[in-house]
């Protein structure tokens, strides 16, 4: 027995150092061992469950729990029960055997919190971090505060909550990630961009030691077993779609096919299935196809039909329909009367020179905010681009409506009352006339400006010079002597050499040769000299003389050196052959003898 206890104490001694090394293989040996002496030992049985779910094996700790009922009970491992069964996926059990113990401590409240945000109970799980950050005080803190900075995305991002300012700290990554959530929920997109880029570069300084995997490696990621079951359906469902966005950039265009097609049969309304098979279709080049895609889309689900027309219109401009862009857009209830929708219509039509088109949209905008939010800045603004287009296309008379009306809401408006003074004057001049009576004196439009130095500035096109002062001689006459100014004197044209001032000047001397009077055109009947094969410029007189065969047979006698007799005006160069291309070789044709007279050569 001594022996026996003194074996127990070292199996203890050996669980307690691997407990506190984080050794928890052999922490389990070494309680199998104590179970072996005494197999209904709670502790060793409590002891065994923690070292099985430290080394992963929920479903073994389960079974260890279930087999021992009688001697374990849910007060002593009720928290131990409920974190197997939340890791097992079992969701539901969990929260019944978290709701079933007496004594709801600190770390049953934090697993109760995990379980209502898988069950997507957000506003339970809202209020269970709230009295868990209000009461306690350990070093868990920080977490607390991102787990309830989750929950507060999920709420404004799945539910569309308008969540309250916590005041929550963002000086980690994920506090930083999860306001960019809420903001994003919220739909205030700009302020996320700025608070991801915050929380990347805090990424940045904590984690660089880690690599960064491409898509496809974390997409791969997200096939592992038990994912799915750690995310809320919204987070799976942008999985599968990214899966289908990940194939089409990679030119899988059946498997897109294949996992957007199964997305649409799962989601039969949700517009994001149709509109990644439209853009496969886009990279195959098959625009109408795609466009029927879409318009039967639209017509089947009528809810989503508004985005979907924006992408039909989209289609229409790539292929250069801009009057039926224009038409789909116009088409879309929800969007015809906004600012941009009216701007970008405006200039589909005028690029299609189609004016009457570009005035009907913005008539029909103004009477919509005319009806609705009557003198509203968008109201107004409207009325002033439609008479600012209608003055630059030259529809004056179609922008006086515009113009009273923008006059009536403010008569100070100088600027709006000149264009209608302007506008008036090509219809009614009595009309303009009145109204010109409306316009500021030139006194109460005067203002202090210092003419000299505005023409001496650099945008002046004309800058006045001062006069020079002059002593002596070159200074000026007295007052009441008119400076004379000297003028330039012309110079007289140049005239021909053989100018007779005795002769009349022909009077068709400005006209053609062709066209005077007296042309009777070349004559004809003379034949040139032609020139010879001698010297260059030679005529046809020198090519007797050049002839060999009229001159003696006997050879000519070569001059001696230092003799005057030969000329150097006589000799003949030879003709300069053209170089040979590189690269090739050329042959000279052979050259035939000429046959001639006496003495040939």
């Amino acid at each position: 027995m001594a022996g026996g206890a003194g074996s127990l104490a070292s199996l203890w001694t050996e669980v307690n150092r691997c407990g506190q090394n984080g050794d928890f293989g052999r922490a389990l040996k070494a309680v199998n061992k104590i179970l072996h002496e005494n197999k209904d030992d709670v502790t060793a049985l409590h002891c065994k469950i923690v070292c099985l779910i430290q080394n992963g094996g929920f479903k073994e700790a389960l079974n260890v729990i279930n087999t021992h009922t009688k001697s374990l009970t849910s007060d002593m491992v009720g928290f131990e029960k409920a974190y197997c069964e939340y890791r097992l996926n079992r969701v539901e059990s969990a929260l019944k055997t978290i709701e079933g113990i007496s004594e709801q401590t600190d770390k049953l409240k934090e697993l109760y919190g995990q379980v209502l945000y898988r069950l997507e109970r957000y506003d339970e799980c809202e209020a269970v971090y709230k009295d868990l950050i209000r009461n306690s005080q350990d070093e868990y803190e920080e977490e607390r505060k991102t787990n309830l900075a989750a929950v507060l995305a999920a709420r404004s991002t799945w539910e569309n909550a308008t969540a309250e300012d916590m005041g929550l700290p963002e000086s980690t990554y994920e506090l930083c990630y999860n306001a960019a959530c809420s903001l994003i929920g919220r739909g205030q997109l700009s302020q996320a961009l700025k608070k991801l880029q915050e929380a990347e570069g805090q990424t940045q300084c904590s984690h660089t030691d880690q690599n960064v995997f491409d898509s496809k490696k974390k997409v791969k990621l997200m096939n592992a077993e038990g994912v799915e079951y750690k995310l809320a359906k919204k987070q799976l469902q942008a999985i599968e779609f990214n899966k289908a966005l990940l194939a089409m950039y990679t030119n899988q265009a059946d498997q897109c096919r294949k996992l957007s097609s199964t997305l649409q049969s799962q989601n039969p309304g949700h517009p994001r299935p149709v509109l990644i098979q439209v853009a496969q279709l886009c990279r195959e080049k098959q625009h109408s196809k795609a466009i029927e895609l879409l318009q039967r889309f639209s017509e089947e689900h009528p809810e989503s039909a508004s985005g979907i027309k924006l992408t039909m219109a989209q289609l229409y401009l790539i292929q250069g329909h801009v009057t039926k862009a224009g038409d789909i857009l116009r088409s879309i209830e929800d969007y015809k009367h906004k600012q941009g929708m009216v701007s970008a219509l405006v200039t589909m039509y005028t690029h299609e020179e189609d004016l009457d088109s570009a005035i009907d949209v913005f008539s029909q905008a103004i009477q919509y905010y005319q009806s609705e939010q009557p003198g509203s800045p968008t109201h107004l603004s409207l009325v002033r681009e439609a008479a600012d287009f209608k003055l630059r296309y030259g529809r004056k008379k179609e922008a006086i409506s515009d113009l009273e009306q923008l006059w009536k809401q403010n008569t100070k408006d100088v600027h709006t009352l000149a264009q209608l003074i302007s506008a008036y004057s090509l219809v009614d001049q009595d009309k303009a006339k009145a109204l010109s009576k409306h316009l500021p004196s030139p006194d109460t439009m005067s203002f202090n400006i210092d003419v000299d130095e505005l023409e001496n500035s650099h945008g002046a096109t004309y800058v006045r010079k001062k006069a020079a002062k002059v002593t002596g001689e070159n200074a000026p006459k007295e007052q009441g002597q008119g400076e004379i100014k000297k003028k330039k004197k012309k110079k007289k044209g140049k005239l021909p050499k053989n100018y007779d001032p005795k002769s009349t000047p022909d009077p068709e001397r400005w006209l053609p040769m062709r066209e005077r009077s007296y042309y009777r055109g070349r004559k004809k009947g003379k034949k040139k000299e032609q020139v010879g094969r001698g010297t260059q410029g030679a005529t046809s007189g020198a090519t007797a003389e050049l002839d060999a065969s009229k001159t003696a047979s006997s050879p000519p006698t070569s001059p001696r050196p230092g003799s005057g007799t030969g000329s150097a005006s006589n000799v003949v160069p030879p003709r300069q052959q053209k170089p040979a291309a590189s690269g090739a070789t050329r042959k000279k044709a052979p050259q035939k003898k000429k046959k001639g007279g006496k003495g040939g050569w």
